[in-house]
């Protein structure tokens, strides 16, 4: 009874118009064009592909799904300045709460101008800009209300009497994104970036009334890295996001062993942490292969649920592929990896 009571409690929570807060991930970085629309098309390749999977709350009740899929490129690599760099990109998300009570799709078109700030495009700085279109649907009979709770606790054959009048909604949403990235000395390098989303504060109801709007998201992320012990490199990052009253901040790194010699075409093992404040500790390891990279991390609750979850919380499964022309070098600049 306390698992569901548990359960419906994050549900409420997530869906109610005071504190609804965007899906997110615990490998931020490896999701760039949710995390802000300025990351589009900026990384060392030709194209991008990526691919991340969240399964959250098993341990309590029915698992919060979140899935995203994306491909970014750069255009007119011909037609640009040499220092400048102009990415396209998509990216389609899934995400489904409280066993499928409530389910929404995104599906986003994202672009990104980098202007070079030197002769080389050793330092840029980045506008980016996201057009999106957002379904959200709500099953009313795979919730659990009030009035369905007798002396045995639920009880399915007891009629909720609750009227949803619009199980589905839709609408377009907007956002955008800049982010500063630069070389320090020869070998390291550093970036800052802020987003904002939902610029229109589009309205979200499920109710006859549609005087509820989406909150607006902005979010603060930095990062960088540098080399150690020769062709190894230490990844750090971090962001601070807020969403109404809900608010979000997390900060790690990761060491990168490089296992082939190859820095032009790395075989790197990673390990490292990220710690979301006052809510997990989150172990992470990836192996980089052929321009593969897959990475798992695991969220250790430490949050006031922890004696519901008995500290397990979520589980997260990225995949990137970028495709590189070591010739190229127009993309051998160091651009953000975490």
């Amino acid at each position: 009874m306390k698992r569901l009571l548990l359960s419906l409690a994050i549900i409420f929570f997530l869906i109610r118009p005071a504190s609804a807060q965007d899906p997110h991930f615990t490998q931020f970085f490896a999701s760039p064009l949710t995390f802000n629309p300025a990351f589009t098309g900026y990384f060392s390749g030709d194209f991008r592909l990526a691919a991340n999977y969240r399964s959250q709350w098993r341990s309590i009740a029915s698992p919060f799904i979140t899935g995203t899929v994306s491909a970014d490129f750069s255009i007119l690599k011909d037609v640009i300045a040499y220092n400048d760099i102009w990415g396209v990109g998509v990216i389609g998300l899934y995400d489904k709460t409280g066993a499928g009570a409530l389910t929404s799709n995104y599906i986003g078109l994202s672009t990104a101008y980098h202007k070079g700030l030197d002769p080389e495009g050793l330092h840029t700085l980045g506008l980016g800009v996201q057009v999106a279109w957002v379904s959200k649907r709500i099953d009313p009979s795979k919730l659990i209300f009030e009035n369905q709770i007798d002396n045995t606790g639920y009880n399915p054959t007891i009629p909720s009497n609750e009227n949803i009048p619009n199980p589905s909604i839709s609408y377009p949403d907007f956002n955008v994104g800049l982010l500063y990235n630069g070389l320090v000395g020869e070998n390291s390098n550093l970036y800052l970036g802020a987003s904002y989303y939902h610029i229109t504060q589009p309205t979200e109801t499920f109710m006859s009334q549609n005087n509820n709007r989406l909150s607006y998201r902005y979010t603060f992320q930095a990062g960088g890295s540098f080399p150690v012990n020769g062709n190894n490199r230490i990844h750090m990052s971090g962001h601070y996001m807020r969403q109404n009253e809900a608010t979000e901040t997390a900060f790690g790194g990761a060491y990168g062993f490089l296992l082939n010699g190859m820095p032009e075409t790395p075989t790197t093992f990673y390990i490292g942490s990220w710690y979301r404040l006052k809510d997990a500790i989150n172990p992470y390891v990836a192996l980089e292969l052929n321009g593969l990279t897959v990475g798992m991390s695991y969220d250790l609750n430490v949050s006031t649920l922890k004696p519901a979850s008995q500290y397990r919380g979520g589980f997260e499964l990225s995949l990137i592929y970028i495709r590189r022309h070591n010739e190229n070098a127009k993309y051998k600049t160091l651009c953000p990896r975490f």
